[in-house]
């Protein structure tokens, strides 16, 4: 049976994608339900020292929103601090981990954002989530980069999941089309499911196309 890891179970996608894991052997790692704290160092080793033996597929799925900044006038300090602890380091951390548990042809999959895109902003706004996610997709390329000499056959990418109907996107979704969380849980395992060792280190969305660095 495959055995799934899946940190940010409690959220909305990463709940919905621990629901779409049928058949599998799936475990969960959330701050409500485990009191995993993403942004603490010593809770990530005590719950990832806590597991045993490997798994086929690691998703990430963690993240803030914050609130977004209109323009560079509204940077702040600790807000930005915020979220690079949830969006950036956090995910470093748990990659930290991933050599041990990880299958040797095994898939790790981290939940980015399209706006971390630096090719794709074209409207500017959005600095500290964008910067976080930017440089979470930098951690994610350098992170498959060693997996693939350790874990030869293995994917580790970026995944851009859509704009989710979460309490996450509720109050910036505006314009753009949403999709229920179990609809983009199935997308992004179909994605996940299809990547081939060819495909390590790149930036997908969630219907497996390429999305600019």
């Amino acid at each position: 049976m495959k055995r799934v890891l899946i940190i940010g179970a409690s959220g909305g996608i990463g709940g919905a994608l621990a629901e779409a894991c049928a058949g599998c052997e799936v475990t969960r790692l959330s701050r409500r339900d485990d009191g995993f704290d993403v942004t603490d160092p010593a809770s990530v080793d005590q719950h990832f020292g806590a597991l045993a033996g490997s798994f086929e597929e690691i998703i990430v799925a963690t993240g803030i929103l914050g609130s977004p900044e209109k323009s560079l006038g509204a940077i702040s300090a600790a807000e930005m601090q915020r979220l690079f602890a949830v969006n950036t380091i956090g995910p470093a951390l748990i990659l930290r981990h991933v050599p041990r548990l990880l299958a040797p042809q095994g898939k790790v999959a981290v939940l980015s954002a399209r706006v971390g895109s630096i090719g794709d902003n074209r409207i500017g706004g959005w600095h500290s989530y964008r910067a976080s996610k930017a440089a979470l997709n930098q951690i994610i390329h350098g992170a498959a980069i060693e997996l693939s000499r350790s874990h030869k056959g293995s994917v580790c990418v970026a995944l851009h999941p859509g704009t989710v109907q979460t309490e996450f996107t509720a109050k910036y979704a505006g314009r753009h089309k949403t999709m229920p969380a179990k609809d983009a849980a199935k997308s992004l395992l179909q994605v996940i499911n299809g990547l081939t060792p060819e495909q390590t280190g790149g930036f997908y969305d969630y219907a497996g196309k390429p999305v600019s660095w």
